[in-house]
């Protein structure tokens, strides 16, 4: 198996092996906990099997929608917020052109997003598109209820009736959430909505690889069996292997927690190639929930250079040192870019000839990873082969499965979110909801 690697030798100067070995002991009775299912949360652990579990009925159904809704949708709007659209995201915006939007063949619909914003410009502009596009929606919600995309379906869905008239809209929109009840539920039974479930037993962050990030995935034109194929193979590497070396999700979990203990606060993810920015993202939510409650946590921030080394590179650099950074390195391309011949050299940089942006861009990644670690900043490196669907299977599932083991080790519910609620209960107070006139 071709496999992500996690590299460890940027950390020598902060993390001694008499450390890992000591904290070996009780990363293993975590991870036995995480899948004995005896922990808090252990009503949310269907996401562990879901790469092999999951019903080869539902792919073929996902297949067949892809194939009803395209050619002739040139837009499928995705709707939903946090883990209802933040994996699908992070795998289509890796996979695809970061100038999708004016390259389309019409092979497959462009994904465009609703339901994770309140902004009214965002929401005119969507409109406005909306009246110029051939479209079809999924929407995406447990409960129907979540007060953005209920706002964003609603819009949408009215928009959608009135552009195709309500019977030909209701062939246009999926809905994926609850298998029983819910307002978004009971809304699709009643419109004769295209429906797929998410089940009971895996919270949102951790969906991707359920209808709510596969439909998405797939309607984009990308290989699902793949992307699950590589959660497979990195689930038998993180389940059967308890070396701490051998398995990258423990090592992981290990280090970060290493690093906690000593007064590392602030984890931050980066990546050298700016279609992995939205992997930043879901990470962040993945981690951000999963481990930020009881005042524990790190804290999960993301940056892509080189881009951010000429804005946020100082802080990094000389800044207080309560971060460690996680590097997502990506071995091989998919495109070779070479350097032009300049008889004037008026710009100095002519010494590149003959190499790749590749060779230039890891030389870069070297470069500030040495400096970093100079600076007194730990280092973390993820290696992927490249970044294809079957590698980015294997990433989802081996940041799952760190955060499960990473969460217990901090002695938190890693599957719960109680925080969340908070802004909601003064929001609905606020905006007069029924039932929210006292807070």
């Amino acid at each position: 198996m071709n496999t992500i690697q996690v590299c460890t030798d940027y950390l020598q100067k902060f993390i001694s092996k008499k450390e890992l070995d000591a904290i070996a002991s009780e990363m293993l009775a975590a991870k036995k906990t995480l899948l004995s299912g005896s922990g808090l949360g252990n009503d949310f652990l269907g996401w562990v099997d879901l790469p092999q579990d999951l019903d080869s009925s539902i792919i073929s159904s996902i297949k067949s929608d892809v194939k009803r809704l395209t050619p002739s949708a040139q837009l499928f709007v995705v709707i939903g917020i946090g883990g209802s659209y933040l994996g699908a995201r992070a795998v289509i915006e890796a996979l695809q052109s970061e100038f999708a939007s004016m390259q389309s063949d019409g092979s497959h619909p462009y994904i465009i997003y609703a339901g994770h914003t309140l902004s009214e410009d965002y929401y005119h502009q969507l409109l406005q598109l909306l009246d110029t596009r051939d479209y079809a929606v999924a929407v995406i919600s447990k409960s129907g209820t979540t007060t953005e995309p209920a706002v964003a379906f609603r819009i949408v869905k009215g928009h959608l009736e009135k552009k195709y008239g309500k019977a030909a809209a209701a062939e246009r929109i999926i809905a994926v959430t609850d298998a029983q009840r819910g307002a978004l539920h009971d809304i699709a039974q009643q419109e004769g909505y295209r429906t797929y479930i998410i089940p009971d037993n895996v919270g949102g962050r951790f969906s991707v690889l359920t209808p709510v990030g596969l439909l998405p995935i797939a309607m984009a034109g990308y290989d699902i069996d793949r992307l699950l194929a590589g959660a497979r193979d990195m689930r038998e590497v993180c389940i059967q292997n308890d070396d701490i070396q051998s398995n990258p999700a423990l090592l992981y979990a290990a280090v970060r927690n290493i690093l906690y203990r000593n007064g590392r606060k602030v984890e931050i993810l980066e990546n050298f190639v700016p279609q992995l920015r939205y992997i930043s993202e879901w990470w962040k939510q993945l981690y951000g929930e999963s481990e930020g409650k009881d005042g524990k946590g790190i804290l999960p921030h993301s940056l892509s250079f080189t881009t951010d080394l000429h804005s946020m590179g100082q802080y990094v650099q000389d800044g207080e040192r309560s971060m460690f950074e996680t590097v997502i390195s990506v071995a091989k391309p998919t495109h070779t870019v070479n350097i032009p011949a300049d008889a004037q050299n008026l710009d100095g940089i002519n010494y590149l000839l003959g190499k790749s942006l590749t060779e230039i861009n890891h030389n870069a990644e070297l470069g500030t990873i040495m400096a970093h670690v100079d600076g007194g900043v730990p280092v973390l490196r993820i290696e992927l082969p490249t970044v294809d669907e079957y590698t980015l299977g294997q990433l989802l599932y081996f940041f799952e499965f760190a955060c499960g083991v990473s969460g217990y080790m901090l002695n938190v519910d890693p599957f719960n979110q109680p925080g969340v609620e908070a802004y909601k209960k003064n929001m609905f107070h606020l905006l007069g909801k029924p039932g929210y006139e006292k807070i």
